[in-house]
């Protein structure tokens, strides 16, 4: 910022403290709940806010004084005071800010200006010779120590409430109603979630950037482990939603493989299956019982057809939602004990093999 931005902010600034109006005068909330979800003021009692002014007024006394980063940190302002005007609990309230305090306290760490060294304006044009010289920054303190003094004095008067204003109000609901306003709505639900969603995110990453002022090392570790968690989030995501999907991009067309399971007809797995059970032969039955299964699900391009894959490969290509997988489960798990475990399968385990891969060739869920 050049000499002569300051030089006006410091204007502006003089401006304001210098103003007609009464020190302690306060605007009225505009919209309450919208400064609420800035962070930056609290509710005070008038107890509370006399002593803020008294710590205020100590701030600028010392401020003025060392004139370092540490005595003029804007952050030592604190957030601004909600007081209320009355003693009664519905008492409307005021929004008593010290923003042009914090400003103020920005500007305090550089030195003040001599007058008459600024060479920029001695080579500008002779109109601008005419403007009224800014007032220095140690000067401003001392307005702002005269402010904060008369504010606390302030606080001894009684407040005026502030009037109904029925009248208004009326004329306001009026207006309202009329037909340029017919296709007005209430915030909903979800804008208001949403709402409170980003204020959330605001004020996070307002305190990471606080942190990273005070701490780069800090600062750094959480931003990027807030940028990781999210990626890996997003490639979870994309994870899963690849593996439900992939079965299902096979085109229609397709022929399986000579070695695949549906190059056999499971008409034809199922024949072998009821001939084995007719000779005794469970074991073998309910091995062939489990192929007619996947021949039949993988006819219907629940998967691409490939013979190298293990029973469990099977299961896990169907989707975690999908009613089929319930018994494609059962099913597999009476295959791998009695073929590949060992075990001495009953005739009772071929025909709840059999039912199950029954529920599952006809599309239901077994």
């Amino acid at each position: 910022m050049g000499r002569e931005s300051r030089g006006a902010a410091l204007a502006m600034l003089a401006c304001v403290l210098s103003m007609g109006m009464p020190a302690g005068a306060v605007s009225p909330i505009p919209n309450a709940a919208a400064v609420r979800s800035a962070g930056r003021w609290r509710d005070a009692s008038i107890d509370d806010y006399r002593k803020h002014l008294a710590e205020l007024q100590s701030l600028v006394t010392a401020c003025a004084k060392t004139r370092d980063l540490k005595t003029c940190d804007p952050l030592l302002v604190g957030p601004d005071d909600r007081i209320p005007l009355g003693s009664g609990a519905d008492a409307d309230h005021r929004l008593v800010r010290y923003g042009w305090l914090r400003v103020l306290f920005s500007k305090a760490e550089e030195p003040d200006e001599v007058p008459g060294t600024n060479q920029d304006a001695k080579a500008s044009s002779q109109p601008l010779s005419n403007q009224p010289v800014p007032p220095t920054t140690s000067k401003l303190l001392q307005d702002a120590a005269q402010r904060l003094a008369s504010d606390l004095e302030q606080t001894g008067t009684a407040a005026t409430a502030m009037p109904a204003h029925t009248s208004e109000r009326s004329t306001m609901a009026a207006v309202l109603a009329g037909r340029d306003f017919r296709d007005l709505e209430q915030t909903s639900v979800r804008d208001t979630v949403l709402e409170r969603v980003n204020n959330w995110l605001n004020h996070l990453i307002e305190n990471l950037t606080r942190w990273r002022a005070r701490s780069a090392w800090v600062g750094r570790i959480l931003v990027w482990g807030f940028i990781l968690v999210v990626c890996v989030a997003l490639v979870w995501v994309l994870l899963q939603l690849e593996r439900r999907w992939r079965v299902r991009l096979v085109p229609e067309q397709r022929t399986p493989a000579p070695a695949a399971v549906s190059a056999r007809n499971w008409q034809l797995w199922l024949e072998d299956a009821r001939h084995a059970a007719a000779a005794g032969q469970w074991r073998e039955a309910i091995h062939f019982v489990y192929w007619a299964a996947i021949a039949r699900l993988e006819a219907r391009r629940l998967w691409p057809a490939d013979r190298a894959r293990t029973p469990r490969e099977y299961l896990a290509l169907i989707a975690p939602d999908d009613p089929r997988r319930a018994g494609l489960a059962a099913l597999t798990g009476s295959f791998e004990r009695t073929w590949y475990g060992g075990r001495v399968a009953a005739e009772s385990d071929y025909r709840r093999a059999e039912q199950i891969a029954t529920g599952l060739i006809e599309g239901g869920s077994a």
